[in-house]
């Protein structure tokens, strides 16, 4: 490389740092994950369908609905070399997971040791942050793991 070839680089990162304070639906939801459980909102649709949402949403909740802390892999995109800021220091799937008694999916990471080990429809389990780490956000779930029979 000549020298008025060099490269000139300087690091930029782009923010968006902002604060929102939640209501009762977000709110609950966040401390349930504190507490080490997982809520989503009850709804009814106009044809009179039930539906229950995880992560909830602020609209036109009819009840709070706990849903199990396992569910079924949806579709996924294996991670094979993490970013620092990243859930997992380690090779990892970004999964949507429709957690049992929901209807609709959440985005979270798994841990399942290879892409060969992912598969859509196989059955995962959330694993959380010890009690004293958990303090009312999604990371509480360190992630989902394969649900052992």
């Amino acid at each position: 490389m000549a020298d008025n070839d060099i490269v000139l680089r300087a690091p930029h990162v782009i923010e968006y740092p902002y604060s929102r304070s939640v209501g009762p639906v977000i709110g609950g939801f966040l401390t349930g994950l504190r507490d080490g459980k997982i809520l989503g909102a009850s709804s009814r649709g106009a044809d009179g369908t039930a539906t229950v949402v995880v992560p909830p949403t602020e609209y036109d909740p009819i009840t709070g609905a706990d849903v199990g802390e396992a569910g079924v892999v949806t579709s996924w995109a294996w991670t094979g070399s993490p970013r620092a800021d990243q859930p997992l220091d380690r090779p990892f799937a970004w999964a949507l997971i429709r957690l049992d008694g929901a209807d609709t999916a959440l985005l979270h990471a798994v841990d399942a040791g290879s892409a060969s080990a992912m598969s859509s429809g196989m059955r995962v389990v959330a694993k959380w942050r010890d009690g004293a780490e958990r303090v009312g956000r999604m990371q509480d779930i360190e992630c989902f793991v394969p649900e052992r029979a």
